[in-house]
């Protein structure tokens, strides 16, 4: 569970002494604080599964905007983040940036619970000194075998133009209870144009080679591929089709789903391929559970601009004259809708599935017919 020692009010601290990482907070800013949590705790309750000690794992993956670069998150942003995260058992991130200190600010909330491992930054323009990285609850999950990020070889890249993905995935393997996997943390080229979808098709079909050998090669054939894919309807058609028939398949209740803020494309995804006995938890329809969850139903709604007006007047850049923006209100909606409350969370939303990681009964069965 979160820490909130920074929206305590003030007679707490009177009596004791409390770490705070946001001491300046004001009244105003911990009350609405609080109120958007106690929304964000309803709404995951209504829409993420519960965790059972032994039985299941919650693993969701988020392209948490430019974390550790931009300058406008709010503190009580932060609080927003942790929430959903510890919601989760383990979480794949993408977009992390040079620094840091964004996500030193995150395991502080998080708690003594938490731990996470991450890559160095894809140096270079193409690599948009993006790092990607794993958070997870170290009661219910744990690092297992292999860590690394996964380079292209000459065999494999010999006859193609591209010689490495321009963001490094960050292969890295995991044990929860009976089962072990391996995740791999992607985030492939954006753009909906002929050369941007040609270039995306290309890094998968180099990727998928590399996996087939690698995989060969490793501890576990349970493979989870997640992150921002980029992948824009009517154009990657045939680039999911060749994951597909690599073996992977998508999670039924994740299919379809639009997970960029916009509400328009399915950007973000999970590919699993897996063993027999690497079972998801099915609904009583029989579909594999998983789905997206959306923070601004909870917090910077379309509403709560007037909270928020200040603030969008220190932080506005655009073109028009500080002093015009100052009073429309018309645009100070727009661009709190795009991108100022997107900056304070993600332009992403969080995509998530329920594994099961109790296969005792299942075992004990197949070792009783063997008997």
């Amino acid at each position: 569970m979160p820490s909130y020692n920074d929206l305590r009010p003030d007679s707490d601290h009177n009596k004791r002494e409390y770490a705070l990482i946001f001491p300046d907070m004001t009244m105003t800013e911990r009350k609405r604080a609080i109120r958007g949590i106690l929304r964000l705790k309803e709404a995951l309750d209504n829409d993420i599964s519960a965790r059972h000690t032994d039985g299941n794992l919650l693993i969701a993956s988020w392209n948490i905007k430019e974390f550790g670069h931009t300058q406008q998150r709010l503190p009580e942003a932060y609080f927003y983040i942790a929430e959903v995260v510890s919601r989760f058992d383990l979480v794949i991130v993408q977009e992390i940036k040079t620094g840091l200190d964004d996500l030193q600010i995150l395991l502080r909330i998080l708690g003594d619970d938490w731990d996470y491992i991450v890559n160095d930054i894809t140096s270079g323009t193409d690599g948009n000194s993006e790092r990607s990285a794993y958070l997870y609850n170290a009661k219910r999950v744990k690092l297992s075998g292999t860590v690394g990020e996964l380079l292209l070889w000459d065999d494999i890249t010999r006859d193609s133009e591209i010689k490495q993905l321009k963001r490094t995935p960050y292969l890295t393997g995991f044990r929860a209870g009976w089962k072990e996997f391996a995740l791999l943390n992607l985030h492939l080229q954006p753009n909906k144009s002929e050369a941007a979808v040609a270039y995306r098709k290309e890094e998968v079909r180099l990727l998928l080679a590399a996996l087939e050998k690698k995989m060969g090669e490793t501890w576990t054939k349970n493979l989870i591929i997640a992150g921002d894919f980029n992948f824009y309807r009517n154009h990657d058609d045939e680039t999911i089709s060749m994951i597909e028939d690599a073996g992977f398949f998508e999670v039924d209740r994740l299919v379809g789903l639009n997970t960029n803020a916009a509400d328009k494309e399915a950007f973000d995804r999970m590919f699993i391929r897996k063993n027999d006995y690497f079972k998801i938890v099915r609904d009583d329809q029989g579909s594999r559970v998983g789905g997206v969850f959306d923070p601004f139903d909870s917090v910077y709604r379309d509403g709560d601009v007037d909270s928020y007006r200040g603030r969008l007047k220190e932080d506005y850049g655009g073109t028009m004259p500080p002093e015009e923006f100052a009073v429309n209100e018309k645009k100070q909606n727009s661009y709190y809708r795009h991108p100022w409350r997107r900056n304070q969370l993600s332009d992403h939303l969080p995509i998530w599935f329920e594994l099961k990681i109790d296969s005792s009964v299942r075992f004990l069965e197949d070792k009783l017919e063997q008997l």
